[in-house]
This record gives C-alpha cells, sequence and structure tokens, in this order.
C-alpha cells in the first residue's frame, strides 16, 4: 500500500508543477481581441434571439392550423 502511495504521488507531483507553469496558462492576447471577441458574441446572440422567436410562433402557426382543423371521420 505504501508503494502505491509514493508512485501515485510520484507521478502525480511533475503533472502539478507543469500545470502550474507560466507556458501553460499565459495568455497574451490584448485589448482589442476580447472587444473582438465581445463583438462577435453580440452578433451571435442578435441572430439568435430573432432566430428563436421566429421558431416559436412557427410552431404556434403550426398548432393553431392543426387544433382548427375538422377531423374526419371514416365510416
Amino acid at each position: 500500500m505504501r508503494a502505491l502511495i509514493t508512485t501515485i504521488i510520484g507521478t502525480l507531483a511533475p503533472a502539478s508543477a507543469m500545470a502550474a507553469s507560466a507556458g501553460l496558462s499565459e495568455d497574451s492576447s490584448g485589448i482589442f481581441v476580447w472587444v473582438f471577441m465581445g463583438f462577435c458574441a453580440v452578433i451571435v446572440v442578435s441572430q439568435v434571439i430573432p432566430a428563436v422567436l421566429l421558431a416559436t410562433g412557427m410552431v404556434k402557426g403550426i398548432v393553431s392550423v392543426v387544433k382548427d382543423e375538422p377531423e374526419t371521420s371514416k365510416n
């Protein structure tokens, strides 16, 4: 059991040191990159909202047409 714990610690210790290194988490994006990404997000959201409204309107229209249809009886 002690050997297993030592092996796990020996495996995880270098992995945590590697993850904490500055090279992996370094973000050299400037403010203009984040402004551009925010602008893209605003465009996407402004396209999604009308699409959702249009889809719900279509579903409501289809449901109202189906409700208004008289049922035909088969003899």
